[in-house]
């Protein structure tokens, strides 16, 4: 929380020695629709709840259950870690595999979930942003991100392929886990770095969604992105002007990806530079695309950061004193366990329930 309150008064700090230059957007926010507003923020609400949703069912394919408001918290927290300190995707993901492993995930299925829907939400921007490039080359102007962009649809489709491909991606994993072992200097297991690797190509396909259950996470990826674009297309109408269509998706997308820079927490300055600067290209008018920006990230970046910490600050407190849920696999990806034995394990469970019922 520390953390974030630091965010919070560098924010204000920049914020401050700017005020000259800021001053040309007042009339648009004194003059601010209210009702829209709350309709952004109930956005990008939607947009934390279909991030929340998709990972509470990836869990439940492979048997493990997370209650809807204990997974939208974990969420929310995660995301505030995320946007509180430079390079923040690191502490991000290893909040969110501890969270999954105190709730029932063992390390394999925690990992699978973490890979599967970062690269759900990946692609889904990915498809976004050549979406968003097909409309404005059409009107003969692309921001000079064409280049960017196709590496974009270049890394998805690779993603796409080394997930397809795992159990030859794994193969070749023997050596990065023999070396592992030397770096952290793991007690010495009975298993060689070639049954690991076994084990994790068992478990792994035992978690194995059907199609229509890809189809579901795919649509819940895509509704994170577009509940979040919502808020700013609301955040347009909250200072009464109309919205640059024809560039919205390709600077939306620019914006999403320099939130991801590990510059500054959460793409601070970097998104609202990206994002203004596009808009203003395809016709938004400066100072009342300034101002819709900066609402946007009022509530997008500042009132998720607060409302996530509070978060943090809830599940820390409500998990004292109370000893981690049992995992269906005690040690972890290193344990005793044989592949076939995963293989046999996964396979009972699965015949207990259905993963993706209501």
């Amino acid at each position: 929380m520390i953390g974030g309150l630091g965010v919070v008064g560098v924010g204000a700090w920049a914020i401050s020695g700017k005020t000259g230059e800021l001053s040309g957007i007042t009339g648009y926010l004194n003059r601010l629709r209210w009702w829209w507003m709350v309709l952004a923020v109930v956005g990008e609400f939607a947009s934390y709840a279909a991030l929340s949703s998709l990972q509470r069912r990836l869990l439940r394919a492979g048997r493990v259950k997370i209650k809807a408001g204990t997974m939208l918290g974990i969420t929310l927290a995660g995301s505030s870690i995320q946007s509180s300190f430079p390079g923040g995707t690191v502490f991000y993901l290893a909040y969110i595999f501890r969270q999954f492993r105190h709730r029932g995930a063992d390390d394999v299925l925690s990992g699978w979930v973490l890979v599967a829907f970062n690269m759900l939400t990946f692609l889904a921007l990915s498809v976004m942003a050549l979406v968003g490039l097909a409309i404005a080359a059409s009107t003969g102007s692309a921001y000079d991100l064409v280049e960017a962009i196709l590496g974009i649809i270049a890394v998805a489709l690779l993603m796409v392929i080394a997930f397809v491909k795992r159990r030859l991606v794994l193969a070749h994993f023997a050596t990065l886990v023999s070396l592992g072992r030397r770096l952290i200097r793991r007690r010495k297991s009975s298993l060689t770095p070639q049954e690991v690797v076994d084990r994790w190509v068992a478990e792994l396909s035992a978690v194995n969604p059907s199609r229509k259950q890809w189809s579901i996470a795919a649509l819940m990826a895509a509704s994170t992105w577009l509940a979040d674009l919502a808020c700013l297309v609301l955040a347009f109408y909250a200072v009464g002007v109309g919205v640059p269509w024809r560039g919205l998706l390709l600077a939306y997308a620019a914006g999403q990806l320099a939130s991801n820079l590990p510059i500054t927490p959460g793409g601070l300055g970097a998104v609202e530079g990206s994002l203004t600067v596009a808009l203003v290209t395809f016709g938004g008018g400066e100072e009342s695309t300034v101002a819709a920006v900066l609402l946007y990230r009022l509530v997008s970046y500042w009132l998720m950061l607060g409302i996530g910490w509070v978060a943090w600050a809830r599940l820390a407190w409500s998990a004292r004193g109370r000893l981690p849920v049992a995992t269906g696999s005690k040690a972890g990806l290193l344990n005793e366990l044989t592949p076939a034995a995963a293989v046999d394990r996964h396979t009972a469970r699965k015949e207990e329930a259905s993963p993706w019922a209501p």
